[in-house]
C-alpha cells in the first residue's frame, strides 16, 4: 500500500467513524500539517464544515455551536502555535461543560523537539483542562483502524457523558500530505454504544419528598441550555415555592401567563434589601444547574448557610465555591420534577416573594420612563427581542440581563459564556450559537469584549450567519465602576477603566457589515426595527460610565426604600 493510499484509508476511517459517533459539524482553520483530515471532511458526506481564519474565533464559534446544539463539535486545525490558540475556549468548555472534540494535526516523532518548524509539543497541551487526551497513532500500510475506530469512540463518549466537556486528539502526519478523492472506503464495522441514565433511589425520593412539603422553600435554577419541559411547569404550580430564575436559565422566556407570576426574576435586587433577607430565610433551598449569576445571592446562601441546601448535578464533581451545600444528589436535574407531589395552597411566604418581585417591576417601569442610562437601554433592547437567540457577554452585559429581564411569553432563548467568566471570544461564539440553530441571533456585548473579539467578525465571511450586535459603548470596563477600587481614584482609569476613545463604525465597514450609532431610547428603538441589510447589523450604543453607576444605585436605593416599607 502506498503512503497516499494508507493516509487516505486513514483519515476517511477517521470521518466515517464520526459520523457513526453522530458528529455532524467540523469547525477547520486553514494549515498544511492538517491538510488530510480538512480534505477528508469536506470529502465526507453528512458532515457540514464551517471555516474560520483565526484559530482562537474557531474554537469559540464551535464552543457557541456544541451549547447551541447540546451536540459535540469537532475543531481541526495545523500543528505549532496554531493548536495553542485553542487554549481559551478550551478551558471554558471544560469548566461550563461544553462537549468539544479538539483535533490537532501534529509533526510526525521524528519531528519532534528538534528544532522543526511549526512544532511545539503538543502531547497533553491542553493539561487538566479536558477530559481526556489521546496522540493517535500515524497512518502506515497497515493501519490500525479498529484502534482509530475506538479512540475516536472514547474520545466522543467521554465528551457526551456528563460532566461533558472538551477531548483532545492529537494527530501526527507525515509528508506528503495529499490524499486521492476518488479512492473508496467500506467500514468494518463501528462499534455499537449503550447508556443508561442516572435515576434516584428509594432513599433519596423519600428525603427529597419530605423537604418538598415544607412551605418556606426555594428553587433556585441557574444555567439550562435548553427549554423545559411541561412536566417542570406542573411540578412548580404543584410545588408553590418561589423559584429564582438565572437569567440563563431559559426560565423567563417563553413561559405561559398562568406560570409568571411563580418566577422571581427580581431576587438580585431583592437580596441587597437587609431586611427581606432577614425576614424571608427559607427551611430548604433546592438548585438545579449550576451556580447562578447573582452575587447578593451568593452572599445570601453563604451567609444563611441553609440547614438544608440541596444540589442536583449528573456529576460528582460539585459546584459549590462558598462550602455551603449540605446534600449533593449526583443525577438528572429532570429527576426532581418527575417526583410525584401533592398540589399545596398558595402560602404566605411565596407570596411575599411575588409582592416583592411585582414592586420591584413597578419602580423599574417608572425608573425607566424618567432615566437615561445603560439599564435603561439595556431594557429597551431586551423588549425588542422575539423568535430569535440571544447571545450576551460577562462583566456587564449579564448583570444588566439579571436586572433588566423580566420574564416574559416571548420566544427567546439565551446563552453566555460562564464557565470562567471571560469576556473572550463572544463575537465568534455568537456566530457559532447562530450557526447550530440557524434563526435570528443577536449579540449584547460592552466595547472591550468587542475588541477582544472584533477578529471574529471575519465568520459572516466564510458562511451565511444572521447576527444582530449590540454593542454598550461606556469607552472602557463598565464594570470596575462598581467595584472597590473605583474609590481609589489613582490609576485607576489607567488599569481598570482603561479608555481607548475608539468607536466601531470604521469596523463595520472593513468587515461589510450594516452599521447604527445609538445616543437615545428613540434611535435604539428605531435601530433595532429598522429592516436589517446586510448579514451582520452592529448597533453601537454610546454611555457614560459615571452616569450608568450613579442612575443603577439610584433605582437600588430606592427599591430597597420602598421594599422595607
Amino acid at each position: 500500500m502506498t503512503n497516499r493510499k494508507s493516509l487516505t484509508e486513514y483519515v476517511s476511517a477517521f470521518t466515517h467513524s464520526l459520523i457513526h459517533l453522530g458528529v455532524t459539524d467540523v469547525v477547520i482553520s486553514p494549515g498544511s500539517r492538517s491538510t488530510p483530515l480538512a480534505y477528508a471532511c469536506m470529502k465526507q458526506e453528512g458532515l457540514t464544515v464551517y471555516r474560520q481564519i483565526d484559530e482562537r474565533s474557531a474554537a469559540y464559534f464551535a464552543l457557541g455551536m456544541a451549547k447551541a446544539s447540546g451536540k459535540p463539535v469537532m475543531l481541526l486545525c495545523t500543528s505549532g502555535t496554531a493548536a495553542a490558540n485553542y487554549f481559551p475556549a478550551v478551558v471554558e468548555a471544560y469548566y461550563a461543560r461544553v462537549p468539544l472534540l479538539v483535533v490537532t494535526a501534529d509533526r510526525p516523532p521524528e519531528l519532534r523537539e528538534v528544532g522543526a518548524p511549526q512544532a511545539i509539543n503538543q502531547i497533553n497541551l491542553f493539561g487538566s483542562h479536558v477530559k481526556w487526551a489521546a496522540d493517535l497513532p500515524m497512518p502506515e500500510e497497515q493501519n490500525l483502524l479498529e484502534f482509530l475506530a475506538r479512540h475516536l469512540h472514547r474520545s466522543v463518549a467521554t465528551a457526551k457523558t456528563e460532566p461533558k466537556g472538551p477531548v483532545h486528539i492529537n494527530v501526527p502526519f507525515r509528508e506528503p500530505l495529499r490524499i486521492d478523492f476518488e479512492q473508496s472506503y467500506v467500514s468494518r464495522g463501528e462499534m455499537m454504544h449503550f447508556t443508561g441514565e442516572l435515576i434516584i433511589n428509594k432513599e433519596t425520593e423519600g428525603f427529597l419528598q419530605g423537604l418538598l412539603e415544607q412551605e418556606r422553600g426555594v428553587l433556585v435554577v441557574g444555567e439550562m441550555t435548553a427549554p423545559m419541559p411541561e412536566t417542570f411547569w406542573e411540578f412548580v404550580q404543584n410545588l408553590q415555592w418561589p423559584v429564582l430564575a438565572d437569567p440563563l436559565s431559559n426560565l423567563r422566556t417563553n413561559v405561559k401567563p398562568d406560570n409568571q407570576h411563580l418566577i422571581i426574576d427580581s431576587y438580585d435586587a431583592i437580596l441587597k434589601s437587609e431586611q427581606f433577607k432577614a425576614a424571608m430565610i427559607p427551611d430548604v433551598v433546592i438548585r438545579i444547574g449550576p451556580q447562578p449569576v447573582s452575587k447578593p445571592l451568593t452572599l445570601y446562601l453563604a451567609a444563611i448557610k441553609p440547614k438544608n441546601y440541596v444540589v442536583f448535578d449528573e456529576s460528582p464533581m460539585m459546584r459549590d465555591a462558598q462550602s455551603v451545600v449540605t446534600h449533593h444528589i449526583q443525577a438528572a436535574a429532570k429527576s426532581l420534577w418527575q417526583l410525584p407531589i401533592k398540589a399545596k395552597e398558595e402560602n404566605a411566604y411565596a407570596v411575599k416573594w411575588q409582592q416583592a418581585s411585582k414592586l420591584y417591576w413597578q419602580l423599574v417601569e417608572q425608573h425607566c420612563e424618567n432615566e437615561l442610562d445603560e439599564g435603561v437601554l439595556a431594557k429597551i433592547f431586551f423588549d425588542e427581542l422575539d423568535k430569535c437567540h440571544l447571545v450576551v457577554s460577562s462583566s456587564m452585559p449579564i448583570r444588566d440581563l439579571d436586572t433588566f429581564f423580566k420574564t416574559n411569553g416571548r420566544d427567546v432563548m439565551i446563552y453566555a459564556n460562564r464557565g470562567a467568566n471571560g469576556i473572550d471570544g463572544v463575537v465568534s461564539t455568537a456566530f457559532g450559537v447562530q450557526a447550530a440553530v440557524k434563526r435570528p441571533t443577536y449579540l449584547f456585548i460592552g466595547d472591550l469584549s468587542f475588541l477582544h473579539d472584533m477578529n471574529g467578525l471575519i465568520a459572516s465571511k466564510m458562511q451565511d450567519t444572521d447576527l444582530t450586535i449590540v454593542i454598550m459603548n461606556n469607552d472602557g470596563g463598565g464594570i470596575f465602576s462598581y467595584l472597590p477600587q473605583s474609590q481609589e481614584e489613582r490609576y485607576f482609569e489607567d488599569l481598570f477603566g482603561t479608555p481607548t476613545g475608539m468607536n466601531f463604525k470604521d469596523a463595520a465597514n472593513m468587515y461589510d457589515t450594516e452599521y447604527a450609532a445609538v445616543h437615545s431610547k428613540e434611535e435604539l428603538i428605531s435601530a433595532l426595527r429598522s429592516h436589517k441589510q446586510k448579514l451582520v447589523k452592529i448597533i453601537e450604543v454610546f454611555t457614560d460610565r459615571q452616569q450608568n453607576v450613579e442612575v443603577h444605585r439610584k433605582l437600588w436605593n430606592r427599591f430597597s426604600e420602598e421594599l422595607s416599607k
